[in-house]
């Protein structure tokens, strides 16, 4: 029975981490080397799409293809998150194209933008990571804080706190 609980218990933390890791937003710090815009049915997995459309409905879907300074690839879709979940309130997809079209640039003459962005990059079934927002940087050495990650994880753990205390006191 021990075994069990603890399988069971491991396996709990394990998906609430994949949870916060997918939903949390990061930075990556990159080079914008192309963008573009194709018409898609985001129905194979609707899962990892968070507009609103049907999954059956065709429609635009923005991408920036970008590298990071070891000339890795980075893709990310840029869509709007509406009022679903991820909570990010974005509206400001063709903006954000648009600016990151304007950003666009060789490895010749670099310019270094921090991408924040939300989700994962599967290449089996073509998930991409949804961009949230760019900002120029000095260089590819730049380090930003996540500081919204930070500030949400330390109030998920104060409250994971709160409650564990109520319920040992309880308990007793």
């Amino acid at each position: 029975m021990a075994y069990f609980k603890w399988t069971v218990t491991i396996l709990f933390w394990l998906l609430v981490a994949a949870f916060l890791h997918y939903t949390l937003p990061r930075w990556d710090v990159v080079m914008i080397s192309n963008t573009e815009s194709k018409r898609e049915r985001p129905a194979d997995v609707p899962l990892f799409w968070s507009s609103a459309n049907p999954p059956s409905e065709v429609r635009d879907v923005y991408y920036i293809q970008a590298q990071t300074e070891a000339r890795k690839v980075r893709v990310y879709r840029n869509e709007d998150t509406g009022y679903g979940w991820p909570p990010f309130f974005k509206f400001d997809t063709s903006d954000l194209q648009a600016e990151a079209a304007g950003l666009t640039s060789t490895f010749a003459d670099p310019t270094w933008v921090a991408i924040k962005h939300y989700g994962w990059r599967i290449n089996l079934i073509s998930i991409y990571p949804n961009a949230l927002r760019i900002k120029q940087v000095d260089g590819p050495d730049v380090r930003v804080i996540p500081w919204t990650s930070i500030v949400i994880l330390i109030v998920l753990a104060a409250a994971y706190w709160a409650l564990r205390v109520r319920w040992l006191r309880f308990r007793e």
